[in-house]
This record gives C-alpha cells, structure tokens and sequence, in this order.
C-alpha cells in the first residue's frame, strides 16, 4: 500500500469528529452567502433607495447575529478537526508503539535509535495537518464553491461562468506544482530521519569522542550535514511558493475579470447593483476554500513523507509465534530441545547450522564458545525474538513456536549482558516485569539479590530516583538491580547472558552469589565468558560455527583434547 493509500484507510480512525468539521465548515458557507446577501442589500438600500439608520437596522442586527454565529462555528470546525487528528495520532502512535516492541532487539539491533525516535515523535505529528487541515479543507473545497454557484448561476450566470472555467484551474496547477513539491518533501524526509539519528549517536558517543579528541571533527561533519540540509529546506520552500503564487495568480485574475464584467454591465444599465455586489461579495469565497486547499497541500506531501517511514516499521516482519494457542508445558519436568535449528542472519550470515542441543529441567546449562559461535542467538530463540529458518525447538513435546509467545514469556527469567533500567524510582525498575508485586516481595527479592545492601543505604531507599541506563548506579549494582528483577519474576527457567562481565572482583562475588540463589531449583542457561562463573555448571555446551562442537563438566572437557581445553590453556579473556 502507498503512503497516500495508507493515510486514507487511517481516515476512519477520526470517528464522526472529521465528518462534524466539515458539516459545521458547510453551514458556515452557507452563512458567508446569508451574509453576503444582507451586507449587500444594506449597501444597496442606504445609496440607492435612500433608506435612513432605522429602516437598515434589523439588517444591521442579522449581519451582526451572522459574523457571530460564523466565528462560532469556525471555532467548532476547528476543534473537531483537531479531536479527529488526536484520535488519529493516539492510535497509530499506539501501533507504532506495538509494532516496535513485537519487532524485539533483534531485528530493532539493525534501525538506528534517532530514526526511530523521529518516527515515534516527528513522524506522528507530522500527520496532525493531515487529518485536522487538509482532508477538511479538500472536503470544502467540492462543497462550498458549488453552494456559492447555485446562488451565484440564476443571479449572473456570466459570473457564473468565469467561475466554472477558472476554478478547477487552481487545482489543476496545484497538483501539477505539488507533484515535484511531493518528491522534494519525501527526499526530504528521509534526510531529516538520517540527520535525527546521527545527531542521536554523537551524543550517545560523545564521550568516546572527546576521549579520541574527535569532538572538533565531528562539529565541523554536523555543520556541514545541517548547511547541506538547510538548503534542500529552501529547493522545497522555493516549490511551495511557487505553488501559491500560482493559486492567487489565477485567483486574482478570475475576480479581477468579474469585476470588469460586472462594472461594464452596471454602467449599460444590463445589471442591477444589487446583484452586482452580492456576486463580487461571493467571488472572493469561492476561492477561498480553492487557496486553503493548496496551502494545506503542503500538509499533505509532509504527511506522505512522514507516512513512508512509519509504514516501513509497520511492515517489517516480525518474530511472534506462529498460530500460537498451546499451553506453556510444566517447566519442572518438560525438556528443551533444539532439533536441528538453523538460523540465518540478514546478509547470509549463518549464525546455527542444525543445532541439536537439550536442556533437562532443573539442569544448569553454561554456553561457551568463541565469538559468533551462535550462544547469542540460542538466547534469542529462547526468548521468542526470532524463529529458526530450519529445525524445531521444542518445549516437552510442544513446538516452541505454537506457544504463545507472551505466556511464554511469562515463565522465562532473563538477565541480559546490559541490563537496561529506566528512568523512574528502583522500585518501579525492580517491579517491571511484575507490577503487582508487594513491597515485601520486593525486599525479599532485593535481599535474595544482594541489591538491598546498597539500596537500604540511599538516602530514599527503594524510592531512589535513577536515570536512563541506571545512571547514578555502577554497573554492578545495576546488574543486582536486574538479578532482583529475575527474583520476583519467579520463573521456572532463567537465562543469564555473561552477567559478571566487566565487573570487578567485589561486585562480581556478590552477583555470583545472587546468581547461586537464584538457580536453586531452577532450569538456568547461563552464557558466561569467565571460567569461574562456568565451572560448578551440572554441563557445558561448547558451540562453535553455529554447532555443539562438545558438552560436559569442566572436568570431562577438560580431560579432553578438545575445543574447551584448549581455550582454557590459552587463557583467552572474554572466551570462557
């Protein structure tokens, strides 16, 4: 579906507020023609007829009743297609939302974080003029002309005339101009999704970049990158000027030509003053609506640009569960299979080449490997972020895949290599897989952690505030911050990715020791880099190229002339 298909469909989504904003708009121009008619009878009676203040004055009232009642209902128009654009805007803000998480940390791996912030802010609220501006203005546009001509045809139908011939030019010339203007926009666009995002990264990496003294550098690229889009800014402001020079050209010309013709006939005496006037009062509004239409065409071609983006997140594939409706198996008797997975990354980049691999319940699994040995992405099938090209994975004797994948979720316990927490208090951060929980189980599970011994000592206690990606926390409190979140999740099976990583010895020995507790009677699948963390496992797996080059305890493998042993012989930090 195109951009501007796509925005159409979304037009239900306004409800009855849209087709109210246009309701309203037409009785309004009914009331500009009530208007036109009382103004120029006024005018008429007072020069011609002589009529003094009295006779005029019940006029006089109802103009004023008109000009009232007309701004009153220019303000309603106004807010209800402001509601129909806010109601637009939540819901696919909404979606947008949806779509983005069910697209995991996968496939989100390979987006940049700035275009896709753009999209979620910018993006959406580009498509406001849309919904609240132009589809009322186009909606005018067919109705308010064709009432004015059914007043202004039996009155002058010379007038009238002009009127049908010149109108549909206005259009015409729009969509000619705007066609180019459409394309400059969407180009546009998608610079301005480049430029939100790489500005995103330097100051993500802002720091990085001092430390290499590339600060200086990297301001000269932004000067650069922002003068080059300051002056695509202008190629497409110099088309939109251009369009609305050509709207109030043929504008101009069309009254101007009325106005020749009605002054030529009034001086013949072939034409009444009357009716002269009402038809010059009403020729300016016909072609009102005509130039609001092409100045918020311009809303248009902004929206079709913002609407490509968000179609394209919208249409990626995602990685749920395929017809999910089985039952999630007891995990405290049910294995975990892997039959011959295979899984391919974007780019034919083979990450398993038929896994076969089994994890009993209650077992302590430890993956290792060298880098790109495929422990990563096991874990990400596991959480249900990705599914295998080939092969199953089964839990008991259910595919993986006809689960669903949020009730599979439900009994997983995860601590990635980077915990993420979020800006808020510690304990919304530690309740927020499970926000029902008591703050007895909060502490329970902070204590089972070991997090309680820093939390306790804060000036605020749980009620600390951090900030994003825990600042204000050092790493290893953030990953005991993680551990109790996997303590009062309480699930069945916990998956621990290297969570002793870059930590020093002290915070290191109390994750260890969060993580013994937390694997009591549990199914564990740790990926661990240190040998210390691997080694009191009931069985290490050691993949390599995507396959189970050897399994066993530390002690087998390394009886063994194998890949394990030799790792470990040579010492390799950040292997095993």
């Amino acid at each position: 579906m195109s951009p501007a298909a796509w925005l159409k469909a979304q037009k239900a989504l306004s409800g009855r507020w849209l087709s109210l904003a246009v309701g309203l708009g037409v009785l309004a121009g009914f009331l500009l023609i009530a208007q036109a008619w009382y103004l120029a009878r006024t005018i008429d009676a007072v020069i011609f007829a002589g009529a003094d203040f009295e006779q005029v004055r019940p006029w006089l009232w109802a103009l004023l009743g008109l000009f009232a009642l007309r701004a009153a209902l220019a303000w309603a128009s106004e807010q209800a297609a402001f509601q129909s654009a806010v109601r637009v805007k939540l819901h696919l803000r909404n979606l947008l939302y949806e779509r983005i998480q069910a697209l995991g940390p996968v496939r989100l791996g390979r987006e940049r974080t700035g275009d896709l912030a753009n999209s979620v802010t910018d993006g959406i609220e580009a498509l406001e003029a849309y919904y609240a501006r132009f589809l009322p203005a186009i909606a005018l546009t067919a109705l308010v002309p064709l009432s004015i001509l059914a007043f202004v045809l039996p009155t002058d139908w010379i007038s009238g005339l002009v009127m049908l011939v010149t109108a549909p030019l206005i259009p015409l010339f729009m969509i000619l101009i705007g066609k180019g203007a459409e394309r400059l926009n969407q180009k546009q666009w998608r610079k301005l999704a480049r430029l939100s995002a790489h500005f995103l990264d330097l100051i993500q990496g802002l720091t990085t970049l001092k430390l290499f003294n590339a600060s200086r550098r990297e301001a000269e690229v932004v000067a650069r990158v922002s003068d080059e889009y300051r002056r695509s800014t202008m190629a497409v402001l110099r088309v939109a000027f251009l369009s609305s020079l050509a709207l109030e050209f043929f504008a101009t010309v069309s009254i101007a030509v009325m106005a020749v013709a009605i002054g030529f006939r009034l001086l013949w005496g072939e034409m009444s003053f009357l009716y002269g006037f009402f038809v010059l009062l009403l020729a300016p509004e016909l072609y009102s609506p005509l130039r609001n239409m092409g100045t918020h065409y311009h809303a248009r071609m902004e929206a079709i640009g913002a609407a490509g983006r968000i179609l394209e997140i919208l249409d990626a594939p995602t990685f749920e569960a395929i017809a999910p409706g089985s039952p999630v198996p007891d995990l405290s008797r049910a294995s975990i299979r892997f039959e011959g997975v295979v899984f391919t990354y974007p780019g034919d980049r083979r990450a398993l080449s038929g896994l076969s691999l089994s994890i009993r319940p209650g077992e302590r699994i430890a993956l290792v490997g060298p880098s790109g040995a495929g422990k990563s992405t096991v874990v990400n099938l596991l959480l249900g972020f990705i599914l295998p090209d080939a092969g199953k994975i089964r839990v008991g004797a259910t595919p993986l895949h006809a689960i669903d994948v949020d009730d599979w979720r439900r009994h997983l316990a995860w601590v990635p290599q980077d915990p993420r927490l979020f800006h808020g208090t510690l304990l919304e951060n530690i309740r927020l897989g499970t926000p029902d929980a008591t703050m007895k189980q909060v502490r329970e599970a902070a204590g089972l952690a070991r997090a309680d011994e820093f939390i306790d000592r804060l000036p605020h206690g749980y009620e600390t505030f951090v900030g994003e990606k825990g600042q204000g926390l050092s790493g290893g409190q953030i990953r005991r911050v993680a551990l109790a979140r996997a303590f009062l999740r309480d699930a069945p099976l916990v998956i621990l990715d290297e969570p002793t990583a870059s930590l020093d010895a002290e915070s290191e020995r109390q994750v260890a020791a969060g993580i013994e507790a937390l694997t009591l009677n549990r199914t564990m699948l740790l990926i661990a880099h240190r040998l210390q963390t691997v080694r009191d496992a009931d069985r290490i797996c050691v993949l390599d190229a995507g396959r189970l080059e050897e399994e066993g305890t530390h002690d087998e493998l390394m009886r063994r002339n194998g890949l394990y042993r030799r790792m470990v012989s040579a010492g390799i930090a950040g292997t095993v």
